[in-house]
């Protein structure tokens, strides 16, 4: 079984119809009316100084309190900006409360509007002007953490003390967003999920699913060759629009025409790839679908909305593509509990 969910970025603007309260209300109410449809997740994107959505915890918590199967997480938590311990904690409350129905995607995170804004958080000593060392080394301890090692000395002088809550196989419940293929290998080798975004980097200017397609390639390989063997979950994201009336054939042609191919350009110094938007009947997003190797591959297609545009709008988008399109691609609706791996997503090794 394939799962698809909605990817948020949590846009809003102050002073205008669509704040912050509003924003984070309809979040919510997204999330409820996507769950009623059978969606299988509903993820967020976390930015700092931005208005966009920040503090993920409390949201996902509210939607996993009024809803039934529908699974909640991230897409990603920027673990520059992070307390390991603390978000160890959270993670394995918010694990419990929604009966393993998480999927928390961890990062070092994309470029922010403040320089080194992590910093003005309190997380100083980066050596890296991007903050990768510190990410990767809360990481670490993070994982440590929700494994259950010992993280503090003890005031008795006995054992390194655990962090409390923990929530048994929070771990396989973990995601890390990978953008190039040496991270992708890294994720593999932890034994952690992979996310996949529309923007990823590579070597040459490629079309996003051959870049893509071969990351979760070398991931499923590092994954078995580490010894894991447990199914293992690959998710990547997609901006599609399926047109089943009058008034999408409207509101999308203008879209569908501006943004109906991959783009290329450089961050970082690297060549990178920004993901194209889908936009057709049905049919023609079956047919365009099927021949994006990515998608075919993942087991979670994450479909980013834009929701600043309410919940209307957004839940019209996501029922057309449940019952239009999704199907056709082996989704099943998950009526009675979180998306799991399934017999495909099982780490192989490349023939």
């Amino acid at each position: 079984m394939k799962g698809f969910g909605f990817l948020s970025f949590g846009h809003y603007q102050h002073g205008s119809t669509v704040g912050t309260a509003e924003m984070i209300r309809q979040a919510v109410d997204i999330g409820v009316g996507a769950d009623e449809l059978g969606v299988n997740g509903a993820y967020f994107r976390v930015h700092h100084f931005a208005t966009q959505q920040a503090s993920p915890m409390p949201l996902l918590s509210a939607i996993a309190a009024k809803t039934r199967g529908i699974e909640v997480g991230t897409g990603v938590i920027d673990m520059r900006y992070e307390n390991p311990l603390y978000l160890a904690e959270e993670a394995a409350a918010l694990d419990i409360l929604t009966d393993q129905r998480i999927a928390l995607g961890i990062s070092r995170g994309s470029p922010e509007p403040a320089d080194r804004g992590w910093e003005s958080f309190g997380y100083t000593g980066s050596t890296d002007p991007r903050g990768s060392d510190i990410a990767r080394d809360k990481f670490e301890l993070f994982l440590r953490a929700i494994d259950g090692d010992g993280v503090a000395p003890a005031a008795s002088g006995g054992p390194a003390l655990p962090i409390e809550p923990r929530s048994p196989g929070l771990r396989e419940r973990i995601w890390w967003g990978s953008g190039s293929a040496n991270t992708a290998e890294w994720t593999g080798r932890q034994g952690l999920n992979m996310m996949s975004s529309t923007l990823v980097f590579s070597d040459e200017a490629r079309p996003l699913h051959e870049v893509q397609y071969e990351q979760i390639e070398r991931y499923r390989v590092a994954y078995a060759d580490a010894g894991f063997t447990r199914p293992s979950r690959v998710s990547v994201s997609r901006s599609i629009f399926p047109i089943a009336s009058a008034d999408d054939a409207q509101m999308f042609a203008i879209l569908g025409a501006r943004e109906g191919r991959d783009g290329f350009g450089s961050i970082d110094g690297k060549t990178a790839t920004f993901g194209k938007t889908y936009v057709g009947e049905p049919d023609q997003l079956v047919a365009a679908l099927r021949a994006d190797t990515a998608v075919m591959a993942a087991d979670t297609l994450m479909i980013t909305i834009p929701s600043q545009l309410g919940v209307d709008f957004n839940l019209r988008v996501l029922e057309s593509f449940a019952r239009h399109v999704a199907p056709e691609l082996g989704w099943q609706p998950n009526t009675a509990g979180p998306v799991t791996g399934y017999p495909a997503a099982v780490a192989q090794p490349a023939d």
